[in-house]
């Protein structure tokens, strides 16, 4: 029986056919493991993953390995992209175990879910000390059926130690000055001044670290800040992490050889290029940097371009694998260049120029070779036009190749990402094209992930929405996504919907100390109830929600929503110090939560120029986590416009914190002033 082949998930699709019997994740699973007497193989992947490929190919399509796995194992495949929180639960249990964790995660448990015995990728044949998947299935099918109270034992003992971990804010109050300056000082000393990255030879974007030094230089002058967050985003931009032709950016970059060249994890997420496109605006909002911009746009397009739906939505992912174009399926076949491929699709002369701007060499530096794409030389102002046409060039032959495969599921908390990104990339700008794409996504959320009302839904695809509800997240990301585009636009009905969602962040997700659970009180319950403070590849749901409730505390003045944000911080005083890279948002809502965050109303009709000139400047200032709301005075969508007149008949913004307002101004650079201290 195929129970796969109805799913909305891309990554459970790709399973569909396999000879192993797989089971969705549900009840009924692990029914049938209690009626047979069987332990259960979890196996949690995602569609971009390269060694879940590689795995699948290896053992969950082979005739002889299914064969075992459905006679000994109820086998359960999991898209962690649709259900975190069954990953982060299990994932914590991996970690513990072997002080390491990734995907495909293997998990064997008991048919009452408890794990007993945990690993990653298991080769198809013993490698390098690491036994073949078969082996390991034996041995856990022999320890089963001999040693069943040792498994058990072992798989309470660990169910009771993952249940014990509940995270409540840290009696260390909330983030101070003294917090902040820890974090920029250890923040120092990890990074590599040689290269402008942070130590170690895996490279993660630190999108979140990025947006904290930013805040922190606005805030409070900090030179070391400013250009750590330039050498950061410099070095990204001009190494392989960064797509030197179609714009965005991959999912890290190792450095695996000894002459130290960087080369990436293929895979593009929306969650990766979100981000940075926002911490890439930002750079240039506060620096005016000339490739920030253009980092930040072409980001944009990328988004926009690769990822958008027929329905609006933005798309998770890129397969890092494709064809070679002879019949291979390679990672990073569709992103690298040979000089003879080069030639081909720039002629003799643009193809020397390219190889030298990109780096191309004739031994390679990825497979048989071919090179991976980065800045060996910044063009000059008379160079630009001339690279300009070589990426336009070497583009149009790319798409001639076969593409990655898309993961074109829409996932809430990264739509919400992407909407605050394109927002203000497109206000900053002028790109109403961005805004518009934005808007059109956000309907998108509120047509079929809101689902009238109870709930948020965390994926769907064509237009169909999954059984999943969303996570705290979702919540937290998508309101984020509909307060940047409320102070964008000026539409306070994003406000609303924000609100909305937030009260249930307060309702569902939040306990009785103030600490924040990644699922809803009612959600199913799993052997534990998952939550974690620490920023992954994305903003954790704890701190993503801190900063949606303190921005939107900011626009209505609502003391709930304050004591909500408040009472999440506590954990940044604890962890910042100690660990800024994990925890880089929510140092970022800590500098917002130290600067107020200052409240901007604009009031002023949407077509007088004066208005306009004052938002633009608005919408310009760096100031923390500062709100914008807009519009005619006494405006009912935005609280923050109640008794805000005109000035002697003139537009006027009025600079305020907890709704206590500074004297108005009608003179955009005294606004910019305001907003710069």
């Amino acid at each position: 029986m195929n129970r796969l082949a109805g799913v909305t998930s891309p990554y459970l699709l790709q399973h569909a056919d396999n000879p192993v019997d797989w089971w969705p994740w549900g009840p009924e699973a692990f029914e049938e493991a209690k009626r047979r007497d069987v332990p259960v193989l979890l196996s949690v992947g995602y569609s971009a993953c390269h060694w879940c490929h590689v795995m699948a190919h290896e053992s969950f399509e082979d005739d002889t390995t299914a064969a075992y796995l459905n006679e000994h194992f109820v086998s359960i495949k999991v898209d962690r992209e649709e259900r975190p929180d069954v990953d982060s639960v299990y994932m914590d249990a991996v970690q513990a175990a072997t002080g390491q964790g990734g995907w495909p995660m293997t998990v064997f448990m008991t048919p009452d879910a408890e794990p007993f015995y945990f690993g990653t990728y298991f080769p198809p044949e013993p490698r390098h000390g690491t036994p073949s998947f078969l082996e390991v299935l034996d041995g856990v099918r022999t320890a089963w059926e001999g040693r069943r109270d040792e498994v058990s034992e072992v798989a309470a003992k660990i169910t009771r130690d993952l249940a014990e971990r509940v995270l409540t804010p840290s009696a260390a109050g909330l983030p101070t000055e003294e917090t902040q300056a820890q974090a920029l000082l250890q923040l120092t000393r990890d990074i590599d001044p040689a290269t402008g990255w942070f130590k170690g030879d895996t490279k993660f974007p630190p999108s979140m670290v990025v947006e904290f030094l930013l805040r922190h230089h606005a805030r409070t002058g900090s030179v070391a800040a400013r250009e750590m967050a330039e050498g950061l985003c410099g070095a990204m931009a001009r190494s392989s992490l960064y797509d030197q032709v179609g714009g965005g950016f991959h999912r890290y970059v190792l450095l695996p050889r000894p002459e130290g060249t960087l080369v990436p994890h293929f895979e593009k997420m929306l969650y990766d290029n979100a981000l940075l496109c926002r911490a890439y605006a930002h750079l240039w909002r506060e620096t005016g940097s000339d490739q920030a911009r253009r980092v930040a746009l072409e980001t944009a397009d990328f988004i926009v371009r690769e990822l958008r739906t027929s329905e609006g939505g933005f798309a998770s992912a890129l397969d890092a694998d494709s064809d070679d174009g002879g019949g291979r399926h390679v990672e990073g076949a569709y992103y690298v260049w040979t000089p003879g491929q080069l030639v081909e699709a720039l002629g003799e002369e643009d193809a020397r120029h390219a190889a030298a701007h990109f780096g191309v060499t004739e031994e390679g530096t990825f497979e048989e070779g071919s090179s991976v794409l980065m800045l060996a030389q910044g063009p000059g102002v008379a160079d630009a036009g001339r690279i300009a046409s070589i990426r336009t060039r070497l583009l149009a032959a790319r798409d001639r190749r076969e593409r990655p495969a898309r993961d074109d599921k829409v996932v809430a908390a990264w739509n919400g990402l992407t909407i605050a990104a394109l927002a203000e990339t497109g206000a900053y700008f002028d790109r109403p094209d961005l805004v518009e794409r934005a808007t059109e996504a956000a309907d998108l959320l509120v047509r079929l992930h809101m689902d009238g009302g109870a709930r948020l839904t965390r994926t769907s695809r064509d237009g169909r929405a999954g059984a999943n509800s969303g996570v705290l997240e979702d919540y937290a990301d998508v309101a984020e996504g509909f307060l940047a585009l409320a102070g964008v636009t000026g539409e306070g009905v994003w406000l609303e919907f924000a609100g909305f969602l937030l009260d249930l962040v307060l309702d569902k997700f939040t306990g009785e100390g103030g600490e924040l659970y990644d699922t809803a009180h009612d959600a199913e319950t799993l052997i534990r109830r998952p939550q974690d403070p620490t920023d992954s590849a994305t903003p954790s749901g704890w701190t993503a929600a801190a900063g949606a409730l303190l921005s939107y505390a900011a626009q209505t003045g609502s003391a709930a929503h304050r004591a909500g944000a408040e009472g999440a911080l506590g954990v940044v005083a604890a962890l910042g110090p100690r660990a800024p890279r994990f925890i880089g948002w929510g140092l970022a809502t800590a500098e917002a939560l130290l600067d107020g965050p200052r409240e901007v109303a604009v009031v002023g009709a949407p077509d007088d120029d004066a208005a306009r000139a004052l938002r633009r400047t608005a919408l310009l200032g760096s100031a923390p986590g500062a709100v914008l709301a807009f519009g005619t005075p006494d405006g009912d969508e935005f609280p923050l416009l109640r008794d805000r007149p005109l000035v002697d008949g003139s537009p006027a913004a009025y600079v305020c914190r907890h709704f206590t307002c500074e004297a108005p101004t009608t003179d955009p650079a005294e606004l910019a002033r305001k907003l710069s201290r």
